[in-house]
């Protein structure tokens, strides 16, 4: 993670920016006291949505702890896809 204050963020926005996507890194711009802003990548923050609507419910967030234990236990299987 990343921090830096605004003026530190405006003389390098670029490097600041090309860090965070090229490096999944997550950038804090302080504000003051007690604010501040994230910066992260459009790939991160899609792949934080994604988890926070697979664990929005408790019957997705059982599915998903099974088929983890499935695979850490070795009890998966693997299918084919059909061609069409």
């Amino acid at each position: 993670m990343l921090t830096t204050t605004i003026s530190d963020f405006r003389k390098d926005i670029k490097r600041y920016l090309d860090s965070v996507v090229k490096n999944f890194e997550t950038l804090i711009i302080n504000r003051g006291k007690d604010s501040g802003v994230v910066v992260m990548s459009l790939d991160e923050y899609n792949s934080l949505c994604a988890t926070q609507h697979e664990l929005s419910s408790k019957i997705n967030e059982k599915r998903l702890d099974s088929a983890i234990e499935k695979l850490k236990s070795g009890s998966s299987y693997k299918k084919d896809l059909l061609d069409e």
